[in-house]
């Protein structure tokens, strides 16, 4: 087998430059995705990131080096790990499509299971009693359905509906490295999810220790891989409803399991109930909902993939000054740049490209940007 994890169609050297490429300063997806749609390959894109740069207005930016990347693979392989590109077949369709996933993710296990329709389950990690009765119920009856159990692997109820989906496959996403495993205490139930035909992933490479900012990312990739969200239990600060906000920005069908209004664990899903999620005290209230997505996958909506847009145009001086006379600290949607500036949209992309690499360019939730200050 290659050790790298390869599939036909990807060679070993274009899965390292990938692997370089999503490593480097300043490099997210949607940089990333433009970047490939404006070479063709990694490979073809690396050596000519420093002249973008330079135009965006950076005089140098720190590419990842080969010798980091290769490391990187040959961890993953030590780990019984594997690297899965965007554009693979093993790369969650659901996931694909929605906005900001990760170009590329780290995997143990049986990465089948990305590709299976999912259900995600989170909640309070101070569970009370009812709703860890609850968590089995739903996450049980969803897998005995056909539907993959995904969470964050946190305490509490994202710890119970990994238990309970244990028997039909469950997906745990981290938010550091797959060698740093949050919380420790679930490390024989992340062992258990490997063993048992699940899996593992994560955006993050070996040796990342997860920070605040990292759980919100990990939370995406839960909400994205999945159909639907259901919140079991959740206070007003809860980062469960960051999930469920989540949710709504990628078009998900959003639940939450009402709850007393005497008790803080339920004030989160309450609110979400008068926000418009949708009631779930029983698994039928879900599979009602689910049955069309499951019949026809195609009704999660594609967004338009950035490999799928024309080739960008490179932006003359006169085009570059227009765009960033249209840009500033507020943020802007991609039409309302487009229309100002009176610039084709594929210079636009490619200028948008160019101030990212040299970060002066911060995008915001629904596609907007701005430059920062």
């Amino acid at each position: 087998m290659n050790p790298t994890g390869g599939r036909e169609g990807i060679s070993d050297s274009e899965r390292l430059a990938r692997l370089r490429l999503i490593r480097s300063e300043n490099i997210g997806p949607v940089t990333y995705h433009g970047l490939l749609r404006r070479f063709g390959t990694a490979q073809a894109a690396l050596p000519e990131i420093p002249a973008l740069a330079a135009k965006g207005g950076k005089r140098r930016i720190q590419l990842c080096d080969p010798g980091t990347a290769e490391a990187e693979l040959a961890r993953l392989a030590r780990f019984g790990a594997r690297l899965i590109c965007h554009d693979e077949p093993d790369f969650s369709p659901a996931l694909r499509a929605a906005e900001g996933s990760p170009p590329l993710i780290s995997v143990m296990g049986d990465a089948a299971r990305l590709t299976q329709p999912g259900v995600a389950i989170v909640g309070s990690r101070n569970a009370s009693a009812a709703g860890a009765r609850l968590t089995r119920m739903f996450a049980s009856e969803l897998g005995e359905a056909g539907y993959v159990v995904t969470s964050g692997l946190a305490r509490g109820i994202d710890t119970v509906a990994h238990e309970a989906a244990l028997a039909r496959g469950t997906v745990g996403i981290f938010a550091g490295g797959l060698d740093r495993p949050y919380p420790p205490q679930n490390k024989p139930l992340m062992r258990r999810i490997v063993d048992e035909g699940g899996c593992l992933a994560t955006e993050m490479p070996f040796g990342w220790e997860p920070r605040a900012v990292d759980f919100p990312r990990r939370n995406r990739i839960v909400v994205g891989l999945s159909l639907a969200v259901l919140v079991v239990e959740a206070s007003l600060r809860s980062g469960s409803l960051i999930s469920a906000r989540l949710g709504g920005e990628l078009g998900r069908l959003v639940f939450a399991v009402p709850g007393s209004p005497l008790e803080p664990r339920s004030a989160g899903t309450n609110a979400l109930l008068k926000d418009g999620a949708q009631l779930a005290t029983e698994t039928a209230d879900l599979l009602q909902a689910l049955e069309p997505m499951a019949r026809c996958s195609s009704s999660i909506r594609e967004a338009l993939h950035p490999d799928e847009l024309s080739d960008p145009d490179e932006a003359n001086a006169d085009e570059r000054a227009r765009i960033l006379r249209s840009l500033g600290v507020a943020p802007v949607s991609l039409d309302d740049l487009i229309l100002h500036s009176s610039v084709s949209p594929s210079t636009v992309h490619m200028t948008l490209l160019e101030l990212e690499l040299a970060g002066r360019l911060e995008r915001h939730s629904g596609g907007r940007i701005s430059l920062l200050p």
